[in-house]
């Protein structure tokens, strides 16, 4: 019998790393703050109504070029700058082996707005089953020069569907939008964990509840706007940022690994 699957999936700036992965090795070679980099992105995607990814994607494209090599490899350079938040570097083995303990299989996935081929070079990267995030296409000389893929906070929803059918192919659609009985999808929303950190988590994070599942919001010091998702229905939980062993976060995951782990053997006992 095939062990019921475990889907823990993760935004990942503010998230798993305290800033926007372009606040680190990418805004020191422009020379530019992070705020003059965000400001005139908010201003482009105002002016030009304009989707704010594929204006952050533009203005590292612009902005880059002459000063960085504009290739995926150099972008995974980038990746390695980025810091994470305490214990992140050993949840994954920790969550694999406490599902494992109670015969289920944890899977992770990453569900961002960032930018893949950073992530790619971040030393969690080989920890995801599947990593969604903004991609660049790149031309016979792999030199980026145009958006492949961009995730903004809605089109995210997409990917928890991919992941509750096991139809984890982005070029895929029709299968994605083929009806499937809800007991007979790879992975039930029941078993599936949201972790996000604010307002652009919110249609990830309330599909994730909705649908039986738990959503889970993290911050670093603003507890009071963590609570207010709560208040509002899009959450279930809210905790610091503290991935390490023994946090709160750790033992709040835990006990909702224990709940799916009974609900799996009640189910097995109705068949």
């Amino acid at each position: 019998m095939k062990k019921p699957i475990v889907a823990l999936m993760y935004d990942f700036d503010k998230t798993l790393s305290p800033k926007n992965m372009q606040d680190y090795g990418f805004m020191k070679g422009l020379g530019v703050t992070s705020g003059e980099f965000w400001e005139t992105c908010t201003k482009m995607t105002k002016e030009n109504q304009m989707d704010s990814i594929l204006a952050y994607m533009y203005l590292m494209l612009e902005k880059g070029r002459g000063k960085f090599l504009l290739r995926r490899e150099e972008f995974q350079k980038l990746g390695r700058s980025v810091k994470l938040f305490p214990g992140v570097t050993t949840w994954f083995d920790r969550m694999n082996e406490y599902c494992e303990e109670k015969g289920l299989v944890c899977e992770h996935y990453l569900l961002s707005s960032g930018l893949k081929e950073i992530i790619e070079g971040t030393e969690i990267a080989g920890k995801f089953k599947e990593i969604y995030a903004a991609e660049f296409l790149y031309d016979e000389k792999g030199v980026a020069i145009w958006p492949a893929m961009a995730v903004n906070y809605t089109s995210k929803t997409q990917f928890l569907y991919r992941i509750n059918k096991g139809i984890l192919d982005v070029t895929e659609q029709k299968e994605l939008n083929r009806f499937v009985p809800d007991d007979e999808r790879r992975v039930p929303f029941r078993n599936m964990v949201y972790f996000g950190d604010g307002d652009t988590d919110v249609p990830c994070m309330k599909l994730t509840k909705l649908n039986g599942g738990h959503s889970i919001v993290v911050y670093q010091k603003d507890k009071e706007e963590a609570e207010r998702l709560i208040n509002e229905n899009r959450a279930n939980f809210a905790f610091k940022a503290n991935y390490s062993k023994g946090s709160a976060l750790e033992k709040a995951v835990k006990a909702v690994i224990d709940e799916i782990a009974t609900t799996e053997v009640l189910k097995r006992m109705e068949k």
